[in-house]
């Protein structure tokens, strides 16, 4: 059973007990778009206590508010009472809800697209907010008074840069100039709520233009100032013609897949971050210089996710991606064995990636990429890293103490045998032999 005919069959339940039910919100707004909706959730007049009784069982995860998850045919839909919410003194929940009607909760909601509601039973829309005249105009406006809704919830700031950018609507202008005028509510906002809204913008198809509106409304200095320096940072024209940092970032952004994943999109935006901190001009020349941008880079992206409370995998991830990116210029240069290390790392993959945008995106220089395709397919045929031929249990075995040494003679022996000049345990532990013997 689909989650729409499930949530359809609790809506009919609640009707055939006295109860007006609609679907409401963003599933109503999928419908009409031609999408397919994620969630379907139910908006109605019975309050908590009397979906509670038509459903046993269902999740009170927001009775204070009039919101229940009931589970049906394995779908959870959400159930919320319509209500009047009152004062936001948080910035994020109402101190207090009143149960109303279906125009009082209509009037309560962001944006007029997401303010429709369906009878699921005829397919008729109800609209209080006029959200079918914007829909069709593809316009994203906020309902009623544009501060007013930001100052309920600030997160509505960037949920807006979100819709925006996934549904390619334009924002009315005065729904914009309030995102101008209120950006700094996203100090109230904690950190998850932020990076939450922050990920799906910078993982959608359209991220270029997403990360571009929360640079012009001012939204990105209150989470992520560092990305601002990044504007009119001049590069070498002979290396960098597209212009200055942010400029590259943005086409780098763009020339991801569609669905580019979250730790990729988070390396390609930061991989440069340390541009302008590093910024030097060579005399006479003038020629400009980024010396360790690399290295201060990874320093300041794991700060950066580390403030916005990105889980520690994705962390190390990226932090690992923006170290590395430099050394991709050096690779045609590398022994087998650094070489094959280097291909080893798990975050390999999209680290070609992210090199393949940054030449494509910059000088078009395609070497290092084609060498590392070639060599990826001349070393399919086994692990990049095999298994060791010796163990410290071998080094034991041969009379020598426990100690710091033994990593150093393993990583010796790896390093023969990725060079294939060692490949068996006997010449392994003959190769310790001598090396002992003559330090």
């Amino acid at each position: 059973m689909s989650q729409r005919t499930a949530a359809t069959e609790l809506a009919k339940l609640l009707n055939r007990n006295g109860h007006l039910a609609y679907f409401a919100g963003g599933c109503v707004r999928d419908k009409l778009l031609a999408r397919e909706p994620k969630d379907y959730d139910i908006a109605t007049s019975a309050t908590p206590a009397q979906v509670l009784k038509l459903f046993p069982g269902a999740n009170e995860v927001g009775a204070h508010f009039g919101v229940i998850i009931a589970r049906h045919a394995g779908h959870h839909i959400e159930i919320a009472t319509f209500r009047t919410d009152g004062s936001y003194k948080d910035g994020r929940r109402p101190d207090s809800v009143t149960f109303s009607s279906p125009l009082a909760d209509a009037q309560r909601r962001d944006f007029t697209i997401n303010g429709l509601f369906e009878n699921p039973e005829t397919g008729e829309i109800i609209d209080h907010v006029n959200g079918l005249t914007d829909l069709e105009a593809k316009i994203l406006r906020a309902i009623g008074i544009p501060t007013d809704r930001f100052q309920e919830d600030a997160l509505r700031l960037l949920r807006a840069v979100r819709f925006s950018t996934a549904l390619g609507f334009p924002i009315e202008p005065v729904t914009l100039a309030a995102l101008h005028e209120n950006a700094g509510l996203l100090d109230k906002i904690s950190p998850e709520r932020i990076r939450d809204e922050f990920s799906k913008i910078i993982t959608h198809p359209h991220r270029r233009q997403g990360l571009e509106l929360l640079v012009d409304t001012g939204l990105i200095r209150h989470f992520l100032p560092e990305i601002l320096p990044l504007i009119g940072c001049e590069q070498p024209p002979e290396w960098h013609p597209e212009g200055d940092v942010y400029t590259h970032t943005c086409i780098m952004l763009e020339m991801l897949p569609a669905h580019a994943p979250l730790d990729l999109c988070l390396a390609v935006l930061l991989h440069d971050i340390a541009k302008p901190p590093t910024q030097t001009f060579d005399d006479p020349s003038g020629r400009i210089r980024f010396n360790g941008h690399d290295t201060l880079g990874a320093e300041m992206t794991e700060t950066i996710l580390t403030r916005l409370k990105y889980p520690n995998a994705v962390i190390r991830d990226v932090t690992h991606m923006v170290s590395r990116h430099m050394q991709f210029m050096n690779v045609r240069h590398m022994r087998k064995a650094k070489l094959k290390r280097f291909m080893s790392a798990p975050t390999f993959p999209r680290e070609m990636e992210l090199h393949r945008v940054d030449c494509a995106s910059s000088n078009g220089f395609t070497d290092n990429y084609l060498f590392l395709n070639e060599k990826s397919a001349e070393f399919s045929a086994e692990p990049l890293i095999p298994p060791p031929l010796i163990t410290g249990k071998d080094l034991i075995d041969l009379g020598l103490p426990p100690g710091p040494a033994f990593k150093d003679l393993l990583h010796q022996v790896e390093t023969e045998q990725l060079e294939n000049r060692l490949t068996t345990r006997e010449a392994a532990l003959q190769f310790i032999t001598d090396h002992l013997s003559n330090p």
